[in-house]
């Protein structure tokens, strides 16, 4: 089962940055961003949780809880965290929890290979945790932005 929108995040608890644990309830209150990424230390990686940082406030005034998920380990994530300066935890999805609940592994084509991945994705909830908006095989140039009105807009 994937999570749809209208639907909660089934209750789930993956390991965090900072010693965090990642589940539904860390976003209680609050709209969440779960945006989900191929790798750390990539460039379009780098460039989107960049560009999250970048934007921080503004989803921080938009009562708006920013959370990153990838397959990597949390030693890998506490690199990439500190390398740029983020603000936010990233989640170690290692096992692919919130990954196959989401929908986002895909085949992709890597330097003439087919190989299994995580497809770019976004996605945001309201403040009572359904979901409201989806985002699937992005593009890194001006999501964040999106996202961010999409957030606003959210009463």
């Amino acid at each position: 089962m994937t999570v749809s929108i209208g639907h909660n995040i089934p209750n789930c608890a993956i390991p965090a940055t900072s010693g965090l644990t990642f589940s539904p309830e860390s976003a209680k209150g609050k709209k969440l961003v779960l945006y989900f990424y191929p790798k750390d230390m990539t460039p379009g990686c780098t460039a989107e949780s960049g560009e999250f940082r970048d934007h921080i406030e503004a989803f921080t005034k938009a009562n708006t809880l920013v959370v990153g998920v990838s397959r990597d380990n949390l030693k890998s994530h506490d690199n990439f965290r500190s390398k740029l300066g983020l603000p936010f935890e990233l989640v170690a999805d290692t096992e692919e929890k919130l990954c196959q609940l989401f929908g986002v592994m895909k085949m992709k084509n890597m330097y003439g290979k087919q190989v299994r991945g995580v497809e770019r994705s976004t996605f945001l909830f309201d403040a009572s945790g359904k979901l409201v908006k989806e985002w699937r095989g992005l593009k890194v140039p001006g999501h964040v932005t999106e996202v961010l009105q999409a957030a606003q807009a959210i009463k």
